[in-house]
């Protein structure tokens, strides 16, 4: 089968579309032919992770396509299911954190930038029958975050005022649209004209300029939730702009990881910060109940050809994209 793989040489170089064995099933396993992938900011970063002297990996966490085989004891799914792939592994129940195992399907496991998968039935649920491949495809790992990130970890609720810096991302335009779909007040930032008038059609309340003075253009606004994804070049601003008592949910660092905090003024305004990444197999199946719902679907910016996968890995490198990409298979 083709893929994507990553071998022999750190970063974007050690990239490849070649030909690789299928894996077996075994008895709780499922294949799976993949119809689309869809790319996340994750697949960049493992071409640096991925130890060059390792044997070489299919990258990708998310995918979607029709099943081909079932081991024996698979009882969830059939021969012919159209299915989306859950890429949170070893995490079943809702916790505070994920449990000790926890990984994400792309390594160390090969992934889905690829013909086909081997995986744990445990790992596929049904496609939600409103979502076209290409939709299913790029969705998983985005929307499970978001909705952690929101709804979990956050606890927001309808009539929150929800604050979304560096707006583009596929995990933060999913969060546009379930705080919408749950009666919130969403308020966006980007340096980037196009993408905060792209958020304004999503249904965004306001967008500003994330280099202007957020203070100056909400002052008019309480902040309940802030949820940061950019790191040091907007955090002190996220801090600042939050109300007495909100709270702050970070799950990335586009740009550098360390912060400071003026720790008195955090204890004197009772903030809270909370930390999340990806969700659990009951909350992925909760999001997926909640798209269904509320008829929400990605914001697919473009689709390449597995073959063009550097074109893919530069556009997603260079944030042009608003809402997700990924690959036709």
């Amino acid at each position: 089968m083709k893929a994507i793989v990553h071998e022999g040489i750190a970063g974007f170089e050690g990239l490849s579309y070649r030909d690789m064995e299928e894996q077996p099933i075994h008895e709780h396993m499922v294949k799976v032919q993949l119809k689309t992938a869809g790319m996340n900011r994750r697949d960049l970063a493992i071409t640096n992770r991925h130890k060059t002297d390792d044997p070489g990996l299919i990258l990708g966490s998310d995918g979607a396509g029709i099943v081909t085989e079932i081991g024996q004891k698979v009882q969830n799914v059939q021969v012919g299911d159209e299915v989306i792939i859950n890429p949170a592994l070893g995490w079943n129940a809702k916790s505070d954190a994920p449990p000790k195992g926890f990984e994400i399907l792309g390594l160390p496991d090969h992934g889905t930038f690829a013909e086909m998968i081997s995986i744990s039935s445990e790992q596929v649920e049904k496609k939600p029958s409103h979502l076209t491949f290409e939709e299913a495809g790029t969705l998983a790992l985005a929307a499970l975050t978001g909705f952690r990130a929101l709804f979990t970890r956050a606890g927001a609720k309808e009539g929150d005022t929800v604050l979304l810096p560096g707006i583009g991302s596929g995990v933060l335009t999913f969060i546009l649209k379930f705080a919408k779909a749950s009666g919130m007040r969403t308020i966006v930032t980007s340096r980037s004209e196009e993408k905060r008038a792209a958020a304004l059609e999503l249904g965004a309340d306001k967008a500003i300029d994330t280099n202007e003075d957020w203070n100056e253009a909400l002052r008019d606004e309480e902040v309940d939730i802030v949820i940061e994804s950019i790191g040091k070049a907007t955090f002190d601003k996220s801090l600042g702009i939050v109300r007495r008592g909100g709270t702050v949910v970070t799950f990335g660092a586009t740009t550098e990881d360390t912060v400071e905090i003026d720790i008195r003024k955090f204890f004197y305004g009772q903030y809270n910060l909370l930390g999340t990444t990806m969700g659990s197999r009951e909350e992925f199946r909760d999001m997926l109940q909640f798209i269904e719902k509320h008829d929400i679907k990605p914001e697919v910016d473009r689709m390449f050809p597995l073959d063009q996968f550097n074109e893919a890995f530069t556009y997603m490198k260079e944030s042009k994209n608003f809402g997700k990409i990924g690959f036709t298979i």
